[in-house]
């Protein structure tokens, strides 16, 4: 079944890039290559995130100084199956670390009295969580083919914030020109992850 607000959602998205300008974009995703990689990874993409990704796969862009990536978009169609794992548990590992380093968001629920416990009651917590699919560098949208139109999450451990109100709002914040006065009020809308924003 086709979601044709996800599918629109995405191809506007994928539109929005080529305007931009600003990296370069590969044939998009087959179907096999979807299918390869969801269950590979045991994930679906959204429907916007796969119309995006079918209309053409963002391969490479200059490099950022001080980036974490070397290659910020994830090359979904060559690069080899740590890379993508990586990319894919960036936003638990980057909550657990701070967990270990001492920190507790009240997302997590209480924090348990020893260090030990309160490491496995995060984890326990976050697997729970649907999971973040790398759009950009530390930029995800949630898995999931049941509704288009959930805002893209920036994740840097604890410090989740909304980057986009949907995938083609991002596309325009991230690498096109936005107009600084239009109302800007993002409504995070994934279990567990909208409660680490402020």
């Amino acid at each position: 079944m086709i979601d044709f607000d996800g599918a629109r959602l995405g191809a506007e998205a994928a539109r929005r890039l080529v305007e931009a300008d600003c990296c370069e974009i590969a044939p998009g995703l087959t179907e096999e290559e979807f299918s390869r990689i969801e269950a590979t990874y045991e994930f679906e993409f959204s429907p916007e995130h796969r119309a995006f990704l079918a209309a053409g796969l963002p391969v490479a862009s200059p490099p950022e100084e001080g980036a974490t990536w070397q290659q910020a978009w994830p090359d979904r169609r060559h690069a080899d199956e740590d890379d993508l794992r990586y990319r894919l548990e960036w936003p638990v590992r980057e909550v657990l670390g701070r967990v270990a380093q001492g920190s507790w968001h009240p997302a997590l629920g209480a924090r348990p009295l020893s260090e030990e416990e309160a490491r496995e009651v995060a984890r326990a917590v976050l697997a729970r969580a649907p999971r973040l699919v790398p759009v950009y560098a530390h930029r995800f949208l949630p898995a999931g083919h049941d509704s288009p139109g959930h805002p893209v999450l920036s994740v840097w451990g604890t410090d989740i914030i909304c980057y986009g109100c949907d995938l083609a709002d991002y596309i325009d914040r991230e690498f096109g020109e936005i107009d600084e006065d239009t109302p800007w009020n993002p409504q995070a809308s994934v279990p567990l992850w909208k409660d680490f924003l402020g």
